[in-house]
């Protein structure tokens, strides 16, 4: 899940600081035309703290982009076809129930521990990642139904569920999937958030400073990487040196001064600057849940549907992203992200209506009062949205206001975040959900946002497990017209990967859940 953090201003001074200092080189970097090179050091800076590194725990974007590079998984997905290729496994085969699922591994593939990856380091981190349950609420969804991981051979295992999962061979493209070292999974699940983790990656962890920094180093004799990747052998790059850096501003302007290589996220505003002049813009719209008010259904007046429906009405997505993300194209047109297999599009369910808004607030018995907010038996109409980073929520505030609703904004720390989700202390938060696979829709709706409807809830199951591909796609599409319908989410806009580097960094990508590949990353 993603909290959506948002940095605030950033110091005038500092900005001047930063923009003092000399760019490095871009000139010489442009006009190189040789082949890769190996070495050197890429600087990259992340908006804030991964907080858990492990990425069998996290679902934070940031510990995710730095787990990619220590975890490999057993398959990888094309970005721009969805399908599946081989990584650690070489083949795989399913049968018809979607119950049991055998991969045969590649041999000589190793743990940065020295471990060997084989059937047996399969089944440790499949019966893991079960046993921490809620603890890795992805990996919980992801094997729902597990029962066991058989060793066949030295290289050969068959995963076996309880019930039909069809999901779970898209999920094992994952980083949340991604494999572990059985020595690292002997460690307590805090050992492991602190960076005490060892992957088959290409880079290995080196240090961990909380709120300030991250490093990893390169492996010697990697050679079993995913077969989309572009090259064999090691990595290029020879360290990643990750900086925590809050402020837009801040990294922005050290990525002009030369104090980085690369920066992401980056803001609307600082987008176009980095299209040229020694530059690079790498963008790309995330798959999967787009940025959203998700619905605590279970509290007050949101209770009643026809309110849900009237603050559905009430967003008008195209001055949202028009205002916030400097294009009208971003404004949610369904659930799901034009980037997701299996989206449907529902651009005429989210028009905005006001009008429509406000008949249906009283029709539910809310009356506008002296100051605009609508009250019924004496309360006022008050629901309050936590979020991170408030992008977009002031204009949807004033659009609120409008049809008589006062929204309050909540904002909190990146550690307080899942602790207020997890008590269901709030009506509205604003979050997105990267994964390109419709079966995000469950992750989110029957397993972590507190929707009412539990046949909904268990229709979403449904379809994750379902073998047959038209009925599962026929199921999924109903459930996004469900909860765009009865108002249990309120998508508001698109969101876009975005990471901004100098002409020098070379082979910079994004795998299919936008998450970064480093691995043919180089520096001219």
């Amino acid at each position: 899940m993603h909290p959506h953090p948002r940095p605030t201003a950033v110091a005038l001074a500092l900005v001047l600081a930063v923009g003092a200092s000399a760019c490095s080189g871009s000139a010489s970097d442009a006009a190189y035309t040789g082949p890769p090179r190996s070495g050197g050091t890429l600087r990259l800076a992340l908006d804030f703290d991964p907080v858990c590194l492990d990425p069998q725990q996290s679902a934070l974007g940031q510990s995710l982009n730095i787990g990619r590079q220590v975890v490999d998984s057993l398959t990888d997905q094309d970005p721009r076809t969805g399908r599946l290729v081989p990584w650690l496994a070489t083949s795989w085969t399913t049968d018809a129930q979607a119950t049991r699922f055998t991969f045969r591994l590649r041999e000589g593939a190793t743990f940065s521990d020295g471990g060997a990856v084989d059937a047996a380091a399969v089944k440790t981190n499949l019966d893991a990642l079960h046993g921490l349950g809620a603890a890795s609420s992805r990996g919980a969804v992801y094997l729902d139904g597990y029962r066991k991981t058989v060793v066949e051979d030295a290289h050969t295992a068959t995963v076996v569920f309880a019930k039909p999962n069809a999901q779970f061979l898209r999920a094992t493209s994952t980083t949340s999937l991604g494999l572990l070292s059985p020595k690292t999974l002997k460690r307590t699940p805090q050992e492991r958030c602190r960076g005490e983790i060892a992957g088959s990656g290409p880079f290995t962890l080196d240090s961990y400073r909380p709120n300030s920094s991250v490093s990893l180093t390169r492996r010697s004799g990697y050679h079993w990487g995913s077969t989309r990747w572009k090259h064999e052998g090691d990595a290029y790059v020879k360290r990643v040196d990750y900086q925590i850096v809050p402020e837009s501003t801040t990294r922005s302007g050290s990525l002009s001064a030369g104090r980085l290589d690369a920066v992401t996220p980056v803001a609307p505003q600082d987008a176009e600057r980095f299209t040229q002049g020694g530059f690079r813009l790498l963008t790309r719209t995330d798959p999967g849940v787009v940025l959203s008010l998700y619905v605590n259904a279970e509290r007050g007046a949101l209770r009643d549907v026809r309110v849900r429906r009237a603050l559905q009405k009430g967003i008008d997505r195209t001055a949202v992203a028009t205002a916030f993300l400097g294009s009208a194209d971003a404004a949610a047109t369904g659930v799901l992200a034009s980037t997701t297999p299996g989206r449907r599009a529902l651009a005429s369910d989210l028009a905005y209506d006001k009008a429509g808004a406000e008949r249906l607030l009283s029709a539910a018995g809310w009356r506008k009062g002296s100051d605009g907010i609508r009250t019924r038996n004496g309360k006022r109409l008050v629901v309050d949205a936590i979020f991170v980073r408030q992008q977009s929520l002031e204009l949807v505030q004033q659009q609120y206001k409008e049809i008589g609703v006062e929204l309050r904004l909540r904002q909190l720390t990146v550690n307080q975040f899942p602790q207020t989700l997890k008590s269901k202390d709030y009506d509205l938060t604003l979050q997105n959900a990267s994964r390109a696979d419709p079966d995000v829709l469950t992750t989110v709706f029957a397993d972590q946002s507190p929707v009412a409807d539990a046949d909904l809830r268990d229709r979403l199951h449904a379809a994750s497990a379902s073998a047959d591909e038209k009925a599962r796609t026929a199921d999924f599409n109903a459930v996004q017209d469900d909860l765009v319908r009865d108002g249990y989410v309120l998508p508001v806009s698109e969101t876009r990967t975005s990471v901004a580097y100098a002409t020098r960094v070379r082979g910079l990508g994004l795998d299919a859940s936008n998450r970064l590949s480093l691995y043919d990353t180089w520096l001219a």
